[in-house]
């Protein structure tokens, strides 16, 4: 027997002040095709980065771009130098680009290009959604692999096919969604230690995303569903700092350790910010000469390095006049420049 069900106000969505209805993941990418070249470039992507994983391609990642995409016309500008930059050195390095949509805050702030597009919290985030796929389609476009980092669980229905690497942040590693979610990405997902720089959330995330998992989520068409991960063999672990700086000999060891007691591969990717930067991005230049270091005395566990890099040095705050920002600086974290991006990259090349 049907039950009848009353909606009783000051019970349903008592802190609702609106809901607005969003086109499908499958509206969207008919509205913005992938094409037989983005395809192929986002294949060869996650592809490389695998086979760098298993030890097979010898060559090193870097990770590397802005904090967060603000501009568009600025992402642009920094992917086709960094195109460049990655034929020059394609034999043993992969470049692999940075492309932050969504930003997680410990209590306020703007919280990214796909949840406020416009930086004036009008969160039109539709718009945000397509202006995001639409340059992820020209990155692939141009032959350039995305990185980004996944927060909300709803977003990679609408850009996951476009990312060639994925990091699960600190605040999220030990979240049991987003560790399920890794179990059934098609990309390679890095898993961050946490923000206090312990390694137990990071380490936990690859175990548990190496298994398979059953969970509640929204198909390309928008419908409710349970769905069904095999686990994903190309989980590891992002050393990005907490307390104190982890990307040391003494820090390496010690993940190494930890990775090989938990019957995991050794397999290290170093985030040169955040915590190893202690947030100044000067010393982002410290961490790599560490890294090539320990490679040069025979570290065989790193496979790569992250940069937070933008056109210009520094950060800068929203504005509410947003004709005042300044062209090619962060509105986030402070990252380093052009100049010594390009600089720090061919030093890598040469030395690894």
């Amino acid at each position: 027997m049907k039950e009848n069900y009353i909606r009783l106000p000051g019970i349903d969505n008592t802190n609702i002040n609106d809901i607005h209805l969003l086109k499908t993941p499958t509206q969207v990418r008919d509205l913005l095709p992938q094409t037989a070249l983005t395809q192929q470039s986002v294949a060869e992507g996650r592809a490389s980065i695998e086979r760098i994983l298993d030890c097979i391609d010898k060559r090193f990642i870097v990770i590397t771009g802005p904090c967060s995409l603000h501009n568009i016309e600025e992402a642009k500008e920094y992917a086709r130098r960094l195109k460049a930059l990655s034929d020059k050195v394609a034999d043993k390095l992969l470049i692999v680009m940075r492309v932050y949509f969504e930003k997680p805050r410990s209590v306020l702030g703007w919280k990214g290009l796909i949840n406020d597009p416009y930086l004036d919290d009008t969160f039109r985030m539709e718009e945000g959604i397509l202006i995001a796929r639409k340059f992820l389609l020209d990155l692939a476009e141009l032959g350039l692999p995305a990185a980004t980092e996944i927060l909300d669980t709803l977003t990679p229905q609408y850009i996951g096919d476009l990312i060639s690497w994925t990091a699960i942040g600190a605040r999220t590693a030990e979240a049991q969604t987003h560790r399920e979610i890794a179990s059934g990405l098609s990309t390679p997902v890095g898993f961050k230690n946490a923000t206090d720089g312990s390694l137990g959330a990071a380490i936990n995330g690859v175990r548990a995303s190496l298994g398979s998992h059953h969970f509640l989520g929204v198909t390309d068409d928008g419908l409710p569903a349970v769905f069904s991960t095999s686990g994903n063999r190309y989980a590891h672990v992002v050393l990005r700092g907490g307390k104190r700086p982890n990307y040391d000999e003494v820090s390496i060891l010690e993940c190494e350790e930890a990775l090989e007691a938990a019957h995991l591969p050794k397999r290290i990717i170093v985030d040169c910010s955040h915590g190893n930067s202690l947030k100044k991005p000067e010393r982002q230049k410290t961490v790599v000469h560490s890294i090539l270091g320990q490679i040069e005395n025979g570290n065989t566990s790193i496979c790569g390095y992250m940069l937070e890099s933008n056109l210009e040095f520094g950060s800068q705050p929203i504005t509410a006049d947003k004709s005042k920002l300044r062209y090619g600086v962060s509105v986030t974290d402070a990252c380093i420049g052009w100049a010594e991006t390009e600089e720090l990259i061919l030093e890598t090349y040469n030395r690894i």
